[in-house]
C-alpha cells in the first residue's frame, strides 16, 4: 500500500454499524467497507455542492414544499448528468488505487449504490438548506 492509501484510509470516518462479512456480496462488502465512510467524510462537501446547485437553479428549491424539495433532490441527482458526474468525482476521487480497482470491476452498478446513497444523505440533511443561509 502506498503512502496516499495509507494517508486516505486514516482520514476516514469509521461507521460501526456498517457491517462487514466475507458472506456479503461484492457489491455490498465495496459498500459497507468504501462508499459508507467515504461518502460520510465527504458529507460538508456533498452538501457545498448541493447548495451551489440550488443557487445555480435560481433558488427555486426554497419555494417548494418538503416533497418538492425531496423531489427536487431525487431529479438532480437522476436527471442532471452533469452534477451527478461532479458528486461521482468527489467521491472516487477518495478511494485508494486497490479500491478504484475494485470500483471499476462493476462501475455501474456500484454508481447506482453511491448515487442513492448521496441522494438519501442530502434528502436526510434538508434543513441544512434554508433560504436565510444565502442572506
Amino acid at each position: 500500500m502506498n503512502q496516499r492509501s495509507a494517508d486516505l484510509l486514516r482520514l476516514r470516518p469509521e461507521i460501526p454499524n456498517a457491517r462487514l462479512s466475507p458472506d456479503m456480496s461484492p457489491d455490498e462488502y465495496f459498500q459497507n467497507s468504501c462508499l459508507r465512510p467515504v461518502i460520510k467524510f465527504q458529507n460538508h462537501l456533498l452538501v457545498a455542492a448541493f447548495r451551489n446547485y440550488i443557487t445555480k437553479h435560481k433558488g427555486a428549491f426554497y419555494d417548494l414544499t418538503m416533497d418538492g424539495k425531496i423531489e427536487f433532490v431525487e431529479n438532480a441527482i437522476q436527471k442532471d448528468i452533469k452534477f451527478r458526474n461532479a458528486l461521482k468525482g468527489m467521491i472516487i476521487g477518495q478511494f485508494t488505487i486497490e479500491e478504484y480497482e475494485a470500483y471499476i470491476l462493476n462501475s455501474s452498478a456500484l454508481n447506482k449504490r453511491m448515487m442513492n446513497m448521496v441522494k438519501e444523505r442530502l434528502k436526510d440533511q434538508l434543513q441544512l438548506f434554508r433560504i436565510e443561509e444565502l442572506v
